[in-house]
């Protein structure tokens, strides 16, 4: 019998390392920062491990119940978690309406919804256990939490229960009223957990309190004797040398709206792609004096894209996903989105597809601690975020098609009947993707059976 675990053991190493090694170019390294970070819990790896999901469906490792699997077809996040959903103003740094929305189409693409959901209901249950890792000691956090409660087993699956609930309700007001397909979550109450997060997001939009000192904007630029530039700063940006900068300006300048003021390399970016080049480019007028012109700047992002992980081993659902990385996610964020990005585009360069798109002035991420640490979050915010998240992703997937509901009839027909199902799914998969950290761990120390 151990010598059966041990070979169970060594073949999961292997297919993971094999999976991890397929999208990063390499093994378990614990010099690539990306596996670092995968390193610190679960959720963090399961973060940076969107591609052994879709491994795990293709292998039957993990199945999706057959009946959400015959719902129409539509445009998805393809890493969907609790990690990815935040405050933005729409439009990217064009608007200034604050909404809470999937923030990350990286993996975008036309797929099925129930991957969306069965993903998101894992990283629920790894939510859970991320702060529970912090309060005992397990795991690192940056946040003083000694004396603050901590979400337990009985918010999760309420959490789970709540989120179904916010998707179905959202399907529901769209069958009924085809319209509500353009609404949007914005209607953050006061008092709640969430709702400092709408605040700072406000605050940071154009013409917000904090909008000169706090905005990624503001964060990432300064007044010098030349006019507007990026702060130097290796951590984050890495200047380009003189004829490299030329280059990339040649290569790019066209898509951008107005003058290009500046350009960097972006260090480190995210967890799942941040070994993907990406460059920021300071879009606006040369030379900004005063907070109306200031706030005609903005950061536009050009980010290396590959192929979105589902479809590494689902080639076949739609000739649609034959689109290049960059130009598949292009289309399905214009899709998901009501008021898509106004700068958002793609571009083939050195024989890689670019993805073009507007940094928000005002985009507030939700960490794991955000929600499921303090008095807030037990007392109903961890349940309320979860959710705001399946009425948001819900009305992404419906706007994969505007000209009809049957989309939703289905989802209205068979969810409700597959809810116990999919949480004992969620909740077995969380505790493989624990056991799979713990692999991860013992490869980044050498331990690992690749075959």
């Amino acid at each position: 019998m151990m010598t059966e675990t041990r070979d169970l053991q060594a073949d999961r190493k292997a297919f993971i390392h094999k999976q991890i090694k397929q999208v990063d170019g390499r093994g378990p390294d614990p010099m690539l920062s990306k596996h670092g970070t995968m390193a610190s819990a679960p959720f963090l790896f399961f973060r940076g491990s969107a591609h052994l999901f879709y491994a795990d469906l293709a292998a039957q490792h993990l199945t999706l119940p057959d009946a959400l699997t015959s719902w129409p077809l539509t445009c998805i996040v393809g890493d969907c978690h609790t990690g990815n959903f935040g405050f933005m103003t729409e439009e990217g740094s064009h608007g200034d309406e604050v909404i809470f929305a999937p923030n990350d189409y990286d993996d975008a693409c036309v797929g099925y919804a129930g991957w969306d959901i069965l993903r998101f209901m894992i990283s629920v249950i790894l939510t859970m256990e991320h702060c529970q890792g912090i309060k005992s000691g397990k795991y690192n956090s940056n946040k003083n939490i000694a004396h603050k409660p901590v979400i337990d087993d009985d918010h999760a699956f309420l959490a789970l229960d709540a989120f179904i609930d916010g998707y179905l309700m959202a399907c529901q007001r769209i069958h009924d009223d085809p319209a509500t397909m353009h609404d949007v979550v914005d209607d953050i109450v006061p008092g709640t957990r969430l709702h400092k997060f709408y605040r700072k997001a406000c605050e940071r939009a154009a013409g917000g309190e904090e909008f000169l000192t706090k905005s990624a904007l503001a964060k990432a630029v300064k007044m010098n004797d030349d006019g507007l530039v990026f702060r130097r700063n290796s951590e984050k940006f890495s200047p380009l040398a003189p004829h490299y900068y030329q280059t990339v300006y040649d290569a790019f300048s066209p898509y951008m709206d107005e003058e290009v003021i500046d350009i960097v390399e972006r260090n480190q970016a995210g967890i799942g792609s941040n070994n993907l080049k990406r460059f920021y480019f300071l879009v606006g007028p040369a030379q900004p004096h005063n907070e109306a012109s200031f706030a005609r700047c903005h950061i536009v992002e050009v980010k290396q894209q590959r192929v979105a992980a589902p479809l590494a081993f689902f080639t076949d659902l739609t000739p649609i996903n034959r689109l290049n990385p960059a130009h598949l996610t292009a289309r399905c964020q214009r899709r998901m989105q009501r008021r898509p990005d106004l700068l958002l585009d793609e571009v083939e360069w050195q024989k890689n597809h670019w993805l073009v798109r507007s940094r928000h002035h005002a985009r507030v991420s939700i960490s794991p601690e955000d929600i499921g640490i303090g008095n807030r979050s037990v007392e109903g915010g961890f349940v309320d975020f979860a959710q705001l998240c399946g009425e948001s992703i819900a009305l992404s997937h419906a706007r994969g098609d505007r000209r009809s509901v049957t989309f939703e009839r289905q989802v209205l027909d068979t969810l409700p009947h597959y809810r116990n199902e999919l949480i004992d799914i969620a909740n077995q998969y969380a505790q493989q993707v624990i056991t799979d950290h713990q692999h991860w761990l013992a490869m980044l120390k050498g331990e690992s059976n690749t075959g």
